[in-house]
């Protein structure tokens, strides 16, 4: 899909077998997996230590929510893109992480196949 390099994508999710079914479609779309993460905090702190160019972010997290990992990233590095991919995609949830500055919001059980075209795309527009 990158003519000009590999997109660097970090990895937020609480699910093990969500991370590494992930880590499979993108690594087969000729990305790069840099860092994973389960907590807020490990994500966070991973995401800002990384400088990844996309995350594909959870709303739910162990121990805590998405939301506090989009904020704290957005605010300390805005290149960042955001591809948000849950269970939880409800029209608020849609809205509220797509105003927080999201780039795409999927649902995983009805749009698991349009996630590596959605990466792809915020990649393109990240900063870095």
């Amino acid at each position: 899909m990158m003519s000009n390099g590999s997109i660097k994508v970090f990895l937020a999710d609480d699910s093990q077998q969500i991370r590494e079914r992930v880590n499979s479609i993108l690594g087969a779309a000729h990305m790069d997996i840099v860092g994973e993460g389960a907590t807020p905090d490990s994500c966070v702190a991973g995401i800002l230590q990384l400088h990844p160019d996309v995350v594909v972010l959870d709303v739910q997290l162990e121990g805590g929510t998405g939301l506090e990992v989009l904020k704290a990233v957005r605010s300390a590095d805005p290149g960042v893109a955001f591809v948000v991919f849950s269970n939880n995609a409800a029209a608020a949830y849609r809205k509220r992480y797509l105003q927080e500055g999201a780039a795409q919001f999927l649902d995983k059980s009805t749009e698991f196949d349009q996630l590596a075209e959605a990466v792809a795309k915020a990649g393109r527009r990240a900063v870095h």
